[in-house]
C-alpha cells in the first residue's frame, strides 16, 4: 500500500524523536525500524511496530497520533479517531491534531461536529497537503449540510491553490455542477414563467443538441420580449448548427437574418459581427467578410476566431504578410486551435518561410491527431472555423 502525501506530512510534525527517552535504546531502534518501513512503503509493517510501541508506552501521545494517521490513510476512520482522541487527551497541544480529528469525523459522516475545526484548519494550514485534504473534507461537509454556496467558495480557493490536481478538479467539477443544477432548480421554483427561466430551458435544449426545440423556445422568448438581447444570436447559432447536419441552405439564409437582427438590437455584439463575416467568407464574399471581422475585432481585439477569419480573408486577397499578425494573435489566445496553425503554415509557405511553415504544420498535425482521439465536445459559443479541403 502506497503512503499518500498527507500521511507523510502529518508524520513529519507528529513523530518527534524527542518523545522517545534517550535511555530506551530498544525503543529508539524500533522507532527507526518503523520509520524505514514507512519510507519503503511498508505501511502495514510500520503500523505493527507502532502499535507494539504504543502497548509498551501507552502514555506517548505522538505514537497514538501516528497510528491514527496511518489508520486514517488505510480508511479505518473509527480506529483512527480513537487513536487521535487518545493523543489529544495525553497532549492537547500536539500540532494539527484537531484538524486530523475533524477529518476523521467528516469521513464518518459527523459533519456538524467536524465543520468548525475543518473551517479553521483550512483557513490557517500552512502545509500544502493538510490544506488540500482539509479543503476537500470541508467541501464534503458543506455539501452534506446543504451549504452549497460555501462549498463553491472552498472549491474556487482549492482550484487557485491546486490548479492541476486531478482529485481537486474532479470534486470541484461535481461541486460546480451541483450548484448550477440547484440554482436552475431554484429559478424554476421562484420564477417559473420568467424570461430567464425560458432562456435557461432553451439553452438546455441547445446544449443537448435538440436544436428544433431550442429554436422554438428562443422564439417564444421573443414573443414575451421582442427586444431581448442575445436571443436572435442564439437562434442564428442553432440554425447554423442545424445546417451542418441537414445541409439545408435555407438555414444559413435564416441564420444570417437572425445575426443581422441581433446587430440592430445590439451593435456591440462582436459574436454576431463575426458570424455574419464568416457566412460571407464561406460564400466567397471576402470584401464584405473583412468589414464584419474588423468590426468584431474593434469591439473585442483578442477574439481568436475573428482574428483567424480576418487573416484568412487577407490571405485569400493575396496579402499573407498582413495576415501573419492576426494568425499569431489568434494562436496566442487559442493555442490549441488546429485551423489557426494550418492557416499559419499556408501563409508562411506563401511568404517562402520554409522553416516557419514546417514548424506550423508540425504543430497542426500534433493538435489534429489529439483532437481526433477526443470525444466530441459541446457546441461552442461561436462557429469554429474548419480546415478547408485544400489541405496538402
Amino acid at each position: 500500500m502506497k503512503f499518500r502525501s498527507i500521511a507523510i506530512a502529518a508524520l513529519a510534525f507528529l513523530l518527534l524523536p524527542s518523545c522517545i527517552p534517550a535511555q530506551q535504546s530498544s525503543m529508539q531502534s524500533d522507532y527507526a525500524t518503523a520509520q524505514r518501513a514507512l519510507a519503503s512503503g511498508d505501511v502495514d509493517g510500520a503500523l505493527k511496530i507502532f502499535e507494539q510501541l504504543s502497548r509498551a508506552n501507552p502514555s506517548i501521545a505522538e505514537i497514538h497520533a501516528t497510528i491514527g494517521v496511518i489508520r486514517f490513510q488505510k480508511g479505518d476512520y473509527a480506529a483512527a479517531l480513537k487513536e487521535l482522541d487518545q493523543a489529544k487527551r495525553l497532549k492537547p497541544t500536539l500540532p494539527r491534531l484537531d484538524g486530523l480529528i475533524a477529518m476523521s469525523q467528516a469521513e464518518m459522516g459527523d459533519f456538524k461536529q467536524a465543520l468548525p475545526v475543518l473551517e479553521e484548519t483550512f483557513r490557517t494550514a500552512k502545509d500544502e497537503p493538510v490544506k488540500r485534504m482539509s479543503g476537500l473534507q470541508l467541501e464534503r461537509a458543506y455539501t452534506a449540510l446543504q451549504q452549497d454556496d460555501k462549498a463553491v467558495t472552498v472549491a474556487l480557493e482549492l482550484q487557485r491553490l491546486f490548479p492541476s490536481d486531478p482529485e481537486v478538479l474532479y470534486h470541484n467539477g461535481r461541486i460546480f455542477g451541483n450548484f448550477a443544477f440547484l440554482t436552475m432548480q431554484k429559478l424554476a421554483t421562484v420564477a417559473p414563467d420568467s424570461i430567464w427561466r425560458q432562456q435557461a430551458a432553451a439553452e438546455a435544449y441547445e446544449s443537448q443538441g435538440s436544436l428544433d426545440q431550442a429554436i422554438a423556445a428562443y422564439r417564444h422568448i421573443l414573443t414575451l420580449d421582442p427586444n431581448h438581447r442575445g436571443i436572435h444570436y442564439r437562434i442564428g447559432r442553432c440554425l447554423r448548427e442545424r445546417e451542418r447536419h441537414s445541409h439545408h441552405p435555407e438555414d444559413l439564409v435564416s441564420a444570417m437574418a437572425e445575426f443581422q437582427q441581433e446587430l440592430k438590437l445590439n451593435p456591440d455584439n462582436a459574436n454576431a459581427s463575426y458570424e455574419i463575416g464568416e457566412l460571407h467568407r464561406l460564400a466567397g464574399e471576402n470584401a464584405t467578410a473583412k468589414t464584419y471581422f474588423e468590426a468584431a475585432l474593434k469591439i473585442y481585439p483578442d477574439f481568436p476566431e475573428a482574428n483567424l477569419g480576418l487573416a484568412t480573408v487577407l490571405s485569400s486577397l493575396g496579402q499573407p504578410a498582413k495576415a501573419l499578425p492576426y494568425l499569431k494573435l489568434a494562436i496566442k489566445n487559442d493555442p490549441n486551435d488546429e485551423a489557426s496553425w494550418y492557416r499559419l503554415s499556408l501563409a508562411e509557405r506563401s511568404l517562402g518561410h520554409k522553416a516557419e511553415q514546417e514548424a506550423a504544420m508540425k504543430e497542426f498535425l500534433r493538435i489534429h491527431k489529439n483532437q481526433q482521439a477526443e470525444l466530441l465536445g459541446p457546441m461552442h459559443d461561436v462557429s469554429r472555423q474548419e480546415i478547408q479541403p485544400d489541405t496538402p
